[in-house]
């Protein structure tokens, strides 16, 4: 099985190698950098799992791959606040399609703030913390939750999610 992720990103390759090669443990990875076609902060959950679409259907046209995953991160509003929204998608060539999400942890104020005027919630988290490339890291969610959670640990659970149509197309009528 070779598996192309829609990313460059360590920790959407992480999470994708670590729950990908329990399933497939023969499996090899390719890492595309593809774009995902949608705002650089996509905005709710529609335009959210539209990038990671794009970035599976981009990563396995690209490629010769048996499989393409891809994973977006965004931001949808409830009740007049921000929370983090999380899609996976996985493609592969006979055109079964996955769809795994959402991963939910309010933004303080501050952040939503920063992120309303504009700016990546990566680089809101980096002002907030101080630190650097934060998005490549822990993540909002890992620095929300005081590193109770993680970025990837989130997207590993969204990867597990898409994968029900291949572990069971029985039951999906494949």
């Amino acid at each position: 099985m070779y598996i192309a992720i829609g990313s460059t990103n360590p920790v959407k390759n992480n999470a994708s190698k670590h729950i990908l090669s329990s399933v497939y443990p023969n499996a090899t990875f390719v890492s595309v950098d593809v774009p995902s076609g949608v705002s650089d902060q996509p905005w709710g959950n529609n335009e959210t799992r539209h990038g990671a679409l794009n970035r599976a259907k981009t990563a396995l046209a690209n490629t010769n791959a048996d499989m393409a995953i891809g994973l977006e991160g965004g931001i949808q509003e409830i009740e007049a606040k921000l929370f983090t929204c999380a899609w996976c998608v996985i493609v592969d060539q006979s055109g079964k399609v996955g769809i795994g999400g959402n991963s939910c942890v309010r933004l303080p104020d501050e952040v939503a703030i920063t992120v309303r005027s504009g700016l990546e919630l990566g680089t809101a988290m980096d002002q907030l913390t101080g630190q650097k490339n934060t998005k490549h890291q822990l993540g909002a969610i890992g620095l929300l939750t005081n590193s109770l959670s993680s970025r990837q640990e989130a997207y590993e659970i969204l990867i597990k999610m898409a994968l029900a149509p291949f572990l069971l197309p029985e039951w999906y009528g494949e």
